[in-house]
């Protein structure tokens, strides 16, 4: 239906580009005047264009004139100038939007049209790609245009340092990974001192390849850890005994039928997989065995969650993640290949303790588990923007995904020439094996006639098998799974050669275009075959696109058997059975509409349940999101050099108005107030005066509180006093601030994640699990905050300056090293030391150390 009212009155992409004609029609109208200027002249555009934003005018204004002007740099310098489609992209990006343009159409040169645009108010703006390759030679190609026109432009990449990351950002155009931008945004909310920050806020991002970013990377969030002190054995112990428990029937698979009949099935074995959900449950057996192993009374007790979890990990380990699919051993080492492009991802792990389960399966030394000290999805990390775009070749059919979550709409751009790629419809074999040598055998024929042939796979287990194959029949072939960026841009730039065939796993080389040679292209271009169809109908499209670049001659085809993963798992069980049932020989073809529908199907019921997946996902870390938007904002108040002293003083009110209505409570009686439940709270903190009943001048609740607030302030007053320069206090207060807060949120991502884990179990009970997370987060974050208050005054309450006391001491005092800012305490007392045994000098008949001098050294 949808079609149908598409063909009637037309889709939204064709209702939106006609809106921009007007605008792309006067870019195209200024392009002999722009000739027209001498390289000084159009140079001086860019100050022209600044000089009128800060008289009023708005990028909207000036979107005529500028592309025009970048569009003639980009002719002089590069030799490109941007097609009208390619302005067409532009102007979209600009608007904030999704651009899907076809493989081949230039979109790196689309880039340069909104960055030159965006970049003119200063604020800077980021172009962000999928892989440091990428990064580097696009800055250098585009790089070129930006300086012709008086624009900066710089990168970052993975090996550079704090300095030289600095000053790529504070270019006008900065070409970035996603990773490296959005590691770069947590190391500096982990700063101490603000000269150590490195990005200068989140103002306009082209993210090309989009779609790879923003969905397929949506659901691994970046991690910054620390070591976690946590025993490895329990891995061992747990993966020993997950290989000997035995895998039951799946309790998805109960037909139909059974539950119309009211059929009830035992749970059979000691564990139940469920492969489209990805789950692992134990049964009742399983838990008795567990029980045994461990000798645990009761699994289920809460003192027994290490190895619930360590259990389950286990047995997903063992049985769900795949050696060869989602990760390579290699140098006694366990490394994850990227799902959707087949690349191994050097220094990731896998989270929660699951590398570590998969590091005792696969016998390889098992590391210690990392401690989470700072972590964000994408999806919150770009909704950061003030405004972000994107561009790719695939992008549609995840639309309502980018509404959604990204607040940005899909324009389908049309290419510069017509595409003639011919794309035959499926082959489908009924058996795994069939299917292989069909492939084997379509390769030979098209090699033979000088066709080149790019064939992709999903997991390079599949391209290696395949690469045996091809040996066999003699022809000559390059694989690419996991090599490096540069080389697989190599490669995949000359797969269009004549006769050539590359075997590819997903979309390995990506951002490469592959241009075909004459003899190529004159015996029929670029032949993509794919040897299995991808749970996501986008990541097929992206495999297709690669023939039929600028209006180039090719064709595509996928091959699919019935014991593919996808058919197996989501294809119609009946279809299935009916085509086994029908005793097709072996070797032969199977063509029915029946099998096209249902493998479209199946890849919508994934598309489907992945997007709900990732939205489910954010709806949980928008929890996190607010929360540390507050710690965030709260610790850039402090590096920015705000004074700290009101807040500090806030704190220590805080702390005795809490301390004495938890103690004291409404009791309007002061004989049966709890003195020394007050008394054991508040004084570790703030180390006054034992309160009793002599002492209290006010014998009310508000008397006590005002009381012990000015007997407080008095106190920390005094430690004020002992630094000659306030400023040197003021300092201490930040960085003690900061490394409370750093602690304390670390600590708080771990409750939350547990929390996570856990709150599912409250569906049982008919509540909403993400309802009682987010109440059960409240409070804990509220709890967090009470804790940093604490520790903060505690810390700053028993700081003692000692005598010539220089910068590795004062790092001591604050937690720095001794190599960061830290202010030189004084070197002259103005005081009498008092020594631990000499009486205090509060008056109160108690030793220093036992009196106002406890705890004294502990920051």
């Amino acid at each position: 239906m949808a079609r149908i009212v598409d063909k009637i009155f037309g889709t939204h992409s064709e209702h939106e580009l006609k809106r921009i004609m007007p605008l792309v029609d006067k870019v195209e109208a200024l392009r002999d005047a722009m000739q027209a200027l001498s390289d000084e002249a159009l140079r001086g555009k860019t100050e022209e264009f600044r000089r009128r934003l800060a008289e009023g005018e708005t990028l909207d204004d000036l979107l005529p004139e500028a592309f025009a002007a970048i569009r003639e740099g980009d002719r002089r310098v590069l030799g490109m100038e941007p097609f009208r489609v390619q302005v067409i992209g532009g102007v979209i990006l600009h608007q904030g939007r999704i651009a899907e343009m076809r493989t081949g159409e230039g979109k790196t040169l689309v880039a340069t049209l909104p960055a030159y645009l965006n970049a003119l108010d200063g604020k800077g703006a980021h172009i962000v790609t999928v892989n440091d390759y990428l990064a580097k030679r696009d800055s250098e190609q585009m790089g070129e245009a930006f300086r012709f026109m008086g624009l900066s432009c710089g990168v970052v990449l993975n090996s550079m340092t704090p300095e030289e990351r600095r000053a790529a950002y504070n270019c006008d155009i900065t070409y970035v990974t996603n990773n490296e931008l959005g590691f770069d945004y947590l190391r500096d909310n982990m700063a101490i001192y603000k000269k150590q920050l490195v990005l200068r806020g989140l103002h306009y991002a082209v993210i090309d390849e989009v779609d790879s970013i923003l969905i397929d990377e949506a659901r691994t969030p970046l991690i910054i850890s620390g070591q976690s002190g946590k025993s490895t054995k329990i891995y061992e112990a747990c993966d020993i005994l997950a290989r000997q428990l035995t895998r039951g029937e799946d309790m998805e698979d109960l037909s139909k039928m059974d539950a119309i009949m009211g059929i009830e099935r035992e749970e059979t074995g000691d564990f139940i997989v469920n492969e489209k959900d990805k789950i692992v449950n134990l049964t009742a057996d399983g838990v008795e065995k567990v029980e045994r192993f461990f000798h645990l009374e009761n699994y289920a007790d809460p003192e027994n969650l290490e190895i619930q979890h360590c259990m389950t990990l286990a047995l997903r380990a063992n049985n769900l993640m795949h050696r060869d699919h989602d990760y390579i051993v290699k140098d006694d080492e366990v490394l994850i290949v990227d799902e959707f492009t087949g690349r191994v991802m050097p220094g990731r792990r896998f989270s929660d303790g699951l590398h570590q389960a998969i590091e005792a399966k696969e016998h390889v030394r098992v590391k210690q588990e990392s401690k989470t000290l700072a972590t964000i999805t994408f999806q919150n990390f770009f909704n950061k923007f003030t405004k972000k775009c994107g561009m790719t070749g695939t992008a549609l059919t995840e639309e309502r995904e980018f509404r959604e979550i990204y607040n940005m709409d899909v324009v389908e751009i049309p290419t510069n020439r017509p595409v003639i790629r011919i794309d035959h419809q499926d082959s489908v074999y009924k058996t795994r094996a069939e299917k292989l040598k069909a492939v084997v055998d379509a390769v030979r024929e098209r090699h033979e006639a000088g066709q080149p042939v790019l064939v992709g796979t999903i997991t390079i287990e599949a391209s290696e098998t395949l690469s045996k194959m091809l040996k066999k029949e003699g022809i000559p072939h390059n694989v690419l799974n996991a090599k490096y960026h540069e080389l697989e841009a190599g490669i995949v730039a000359d797969a269009g050669q004549h006769g050539a065939v590359t075997i590819a796993t997903n979309m390995a080389g990506r951002g490469t275009d592959i241009k075909l040679d004459e003899e190529a292209r004159a015996a029929g271009g670029l032949c993509i075959i794919g040897t299995e169809r991808h749970e996501s109908r986008r990541i097929d499209n992206q495999l297709r696109g690669r023939s039929g670049r600028q209006g180039d001659p090719g064709e595509s085809r996928f091959y699919i058997s019935l014991e593919d993963d996808l058919m197996r798992l989501f294809g119609s069980d009946r279809m299935i059975a009916m085509f086994n049932a029908l005793g097709i020989p072996e070797g032969q073809e199977i063509q029915h509409k029946a099998l096209s529908r249902a493998i479209e199907n199946a890849q919508k019921k994934i598309e489907t349940n992945n997007f709900g997946i990732r939205k489910n996902l954010l709806d949980y870390d928008e929890v996190m999101n607010e929360q540390r938007e507050i710690i965030y904002d709260d610790r850039r108040k402090v590096l920015d050099g705000e004074s700290m002293r009101d807040s500090i003083y806030k704190m220590i009110a805080d702390i005795v108005e809490e301390t004495v209505d938890d103690t004291v409570g409404e009791n309007s009686n002061s004989d049966d107030w709890d003195l020394k439940g007050l008394n054991e709270r508040l004084l570790p903190i703030i180390p006054l005066q034992v309160v009793t009943p002599e002492r209290i001048s006010d014998r009310t609740k508000n008397g006590l509180k005002q009381q012990l607030k000015e007997e407080a302030v008095r106190f920390y007053e005094s430690k004020e006093a002992e630094f000659p320069n306030p400023e040197q206090i003021r300092e201490i207060e930040r960085v003690v601030l900061l490394k409370v807060i750093d602690q304390k949120w670390m600590d708080h991502i771990d409750d939350m994640e547990q929390l996570r884990q856990g709150i599912g179990l409250q569906s049982y009970g008919q509540r909403d699990p993400l309802v009682e997370y987010k109440m059960a987060g409240y409070e804990m974050f509220s709890g967090m905050l009470a804790s940093v208050r604490e520790d903060t005054v505690r810390l700053l309450m028993h700081i003692r300056i000692e005598q010539k006391v220089e910068r590795e001491q004062v790092a001591k005092v604050t937690g720095t090293n001794k190599d960061e800012s830290a202010v030189r305490a004084p070197k002259m007392r103005s005081q009498k030391k008092i020594y631990p045994n000499d009486p205090c000098p509060c008056g109160s008949g108690k030793k220093f150390k036992n009196c106002h001098g406890a705890g004294a050294g502990i920051v």
